[in-house]
């Protein structure tokens, strides 16, 4: 199914204190929705709100980039936190970077779950839910969520609003899920590899899994990791070859 038009996300604003994290500005130059982290699994009130700024001076869509309370394992262990808990986690996370934002003249369109609770959230529809409806007790602000996943299945049913992306960086299972990231190959860094699946996921719709079949995904946004090795140069390069097939790319909030 041809998209005619894409956006394209990013995990940024990971840098935390003295310890810094990817290349920001040059991927606010080429992405068009940034997932800001919100100093549970990185960052820090002050990298939160230079963030913001350059985000903002580049009319770059914000999404609130919550996790687990996690900072020695970078949001990507499992703590099995119960519902409740993660619904105040939360709220907790886009209250500081919606305060923070309001303050540059911006704010927080969406939300995107990160590492461990992304993929809690999308295999677990009762956690996707749970996310949702903390999201809708505070205006109606969607959830981002993988494509095809029961977590997009539960939250819709619920009527809450969704936005379905698709990873051009990393491999995917043949059941839709993504591979675990100690699995070799699990994360993409080879240029062409990551241009010809943004390229297929746009255009057609679909992405090669591990087992070398094509599975259909139905995806609003892209998303491609900042801490990814040359995330900017990858950003880019993705970019322009969307735009020389003709797909346009714009945010969806």
């Amino acid at each position: 199914m041809l998209v005619p038009t894409i956006d394209l996300n990013a995990d940024i604003g990971e840098s935390y204190g003295a310890w810094r994290m990817g290349d920001d500005d040059a991927v606010l130059d080429v992405v068009t929705s940034a997932n800001i982290a919100c100093g549970y699994h990185a960052g820090d009130p002050v990298t939160m709100l230079a963030t913001l700024r350059a985000a903002a001076r580049r009319e770059v869509r914000i999404g609130a980039h919550v996790s687990y309370p996690d900072l020695v394992g970078f949001g990507r262990r499992e703590l099995n936190c119960a519902g409740e808990e993660i619904a105040a986690d939360v709220l907790y996370q886009l209250g500081a970077l919606q305060a923070l934002a309001r303050s540059v003249g911006t704010f927080v369109r969406y939300v995107k779950p990160h590492g461990a609770l992304y993929n809690r959230a999308c295999a677990d529809p009762d956690i996707a839910v749970v996310i949702a409806d903390a999201l809708a007790s505070v205006g109606r602000i969607p959830v981002l969520l993988l494509a095809g996943s029961p977590g997009v299945a539960a939250a819709e049913g619920n009527g809450r609003p969704v936005v379905t992306e698709a990873f051009a960086d990393r491999a995917y299972t043949p059941d839709g899920a993504l591979a675990p990231r100690r699995h070799p190959g699990a994360v993409i860094s080879d240029e062409a590899a990551v241009v010809e699946r943004c390229l297929r996921l746009a255009t057609d719709g679909t992405v090669i899994t591990t087992d070398g079949t094509a599975i259909r995904i139905g995806a609003r946004s892209l998303c491609l990791h900042g801490d990814t090795p040359n995330a900017a140069a990858l950003a880019r390069k993705a970019r322009e070859a969307l735009q020389a097939a003709g797909i346009g790319i714009a945010a969806f909030a």
